[in-house]
């Protein structure tokens, strides 16, 4: 299992490097005074190195208080949980392209119904048919703001 201080460690080295990137990235565009006024990348740059020194004080922080981070970071029933709510909002990416937003949506809502929620099989099907169906009248009809669709959509022709 990877230790508390040890993710505290690694996540303040990835901010600190995204803080970096985008600093180094900013100076692209120019950093500092014109006789306009700022310079486009002065802001950005600012922020990128706000983030590097909030990252070095986090790992100042986790390096002062090693000696209490040695608990796992996750256990093993909290990386379940963790797996359950994410592995259906991964699979729901690949479904929308695949099958339209709407399919996605309805199997995606009834699954987590179901799996999640233990739900009983009436309102797992109740909402996932109905929510999509609901988001297909406000946003198709009402707002005209066409989204996704897949197979089902078009053989139905909408």
């Amino acid at each position: 299992m990877i230790s508390r201080f040890n993710a505290e460690l690694g996540m303040a080295a990835a901010t600190a490097l995204f803080g970096a990137v985008i600093a180094y990235g900013a100076t692209e565009f120019g950093v500092g005074w014109s006789p306009s006024g700022p310079e486009p990348g002065t802001f950005p740059f600012y922020i990128g190195c706000i983030i590097a020194a909030a990252s070095l004080g986090n790992a100042a922080l986790a390096l002062a208080a090693r000696h209490r981070a040695e608990a796992p970071f996750v256990t093993r029933a909290q990386a379940g949980r963790i797996g359950r709510f994410v592995l259906p909002i991964v699979a729901f990416v690949p479904l929308a392209l695949a099958l339209g937003l709407y399919v996605a949506t309805a199997l995606y809502m009834a699954g987590v119904m179901l799996w999640q929620g233990r739900y009983p099989l009436w309102q797992a099907l109740a909402i996932g048919l109905g929510l999509p169906l609901a988001l297909y009248g406000l946003l198709e009809k009402g707002f005209k703001v066409s989204l996704l669709k897949g197979p089902l959509e078009a053989m139905l022709g909408l």
